[in-house]
């Protein structure tokens, strides 16, 4: 382990040592992302390959991180070009101790994969000051002595000042599929479906289609990019919006191919897919001054005012009052009350904030995908 730096855009400056791949010099490259902190007590593999995460550092809440090692069965990303998607790393306490047998090290895992980790890091005070302060970006890095003088604290956040910010930012190209894919290859491929879904993959995690193939349900993915006509001519029984990172705001194109779509099929959305339809339906999102990042949020079911534990990873949300009056909340957060789930009154569209499919964090929540496939045997019906 060798000193390292984790410098906040505010000036706020933490000391640790770095793990993984070693932290650039202060004037090499620029290690900068959004910061964010994650509440998850486990999955720190799957929130690593989270392609959500594209374009973030993740904070882990919990101290001691790493004591059941890593194995690719773990990963979450399936078009990235990298299992790792997350920038980098922040943690207490990086554990070093003995793991299960064909596991390996968290910190080989990060320095197979070429990603900056950074232990000894109070990250409870660091997270008090995000929850205080708001996500903002932070750049980690090393100098030649371990030592940091005040001229290149400042040069270090001048060069930080610079870096754009996530809404300024187009994250989807580098974490989803470039081309039309048919059935994924992934366990539990539906031999005989009963419908297909047209995926449109803004970073999916693999979970979502493993939740999908669990009920029977095939699958064809497209890239973000895709046409309203290539999705209402491909034969699929109905559109699903998949997560993934950066501002819902920046994908014009694809709110206006959603727009086209919803007027055909049923159109449903988890997370990313959740605010672009909520810009299809003539709404509005905005940027949340930290986020929701973890597995322990509860959601509350305005219809039948059932409560559930849910997985959420996202820094915007959607904004009640631009709602037109057609569309419904659905779901809310029982801790600031956000929107945590739409449906339209009329049309066979719904969508939801949080992860159905966990990965990690309570399964409470995979009711979702049945309420999505019964809303397209309906529609088809």
């Amino acid at each position: 382990m060798n000193t390292c730096f984790l410098l906040l855009e505010d000036g706020t400056l933490y000391q640790g040592n770095g793990f993984g791949l070693q932290a650039p010099l202060l004037d090499d490259h620029l290690c900068a992302a959004e910061l964010v902190f994650n509440t998850s007590m486990t999955g720190y593999q799957e929130i690593l390959t989270d392609p959500s995460y594209h374009g973030q550092m993740v904070v882990m809440t919990y101290p001691h991180i790493g004591n059941y090692g890593c194995e690719p069965d773990f990963d979450e990303g399936i078009s990235s070009p990298s299992p790792i998607c997350c920038t980098a790393l922040i943690v207490r306490a990086a554990y070093e101790g003995p793991l299960p047998l064909k596991r390996v090290s968290l910190d080989t895992y990060l320095s197979e994969h070429k990603t900056v980790g950074i232990t000894d890091i109070d990250t409870r005070c660091l997270t008090i000051h995000l929850r205080k302060h708001g996500a903002q970006n932070a750049a980690v890095f090393r100098t030649m002595d371990g030592k940091l003088t005040d001229h290149q604290y400042h040069r270090a956040l001048e060069k930080l000042a610079a870096y754009p910010h996530v809404g300024q930012r187009n994250l989807i190209e580098g974490v989803a599929t470039k081309q039309t894919i048919t059935d994924p290859k992934l366990p539990n491929l539906p031999k005989h479906p009963k419908l297909r879904f047209a995926v449109v993959d803004f970073g999916i995690k693999r979970s979502i289609i493993a939740e999908l193939y669990k009920r029977n349900i095939a699958v064809t993915l497209f890239p973000p990019s895709v046409q309203a006509e290539e999705i209402l001519g491909s034969g699929c029984d109905a559109m699903l919006l998949s997560n993934g990172p950066g501002d819902p705001a920046l994908l014009t194109e694809a709110v206006t191919m959603t727009k086209a779509v919803m007027d055909s099929l049923p159109v449903f959305g988890i997370c990313l897919g959740h605010q672009l339809i909520t810009w299809a339906l003539g709404g509005r999102t905005y940027k949340m001054k930290y986020g929701h990042h973890g597995g322990n949020h509860p959601v509350i079911d305005i219809r039948t005012k059932a409560c559930f534990v849910t997985s959420q990873n996202h820094g915007y949300a959607s904004q009640e009052d631009s709602l037109p009056f057609e569309v419904a909340v659905w779901l809310r957060n029982a801790n600031d009350n956000s929107v945590e789930g739409l449906y339209h009154t009329s049309k066979p569209i719904c969508c939801v904030q949080f992860h159905p499919e966990a990965s990690p964090g309570p399964r409470d929540a995979s009711w979702i995908f049945d309420t999505f496939i019964r809303t397209a045997q309906e529609a088809k019906a």
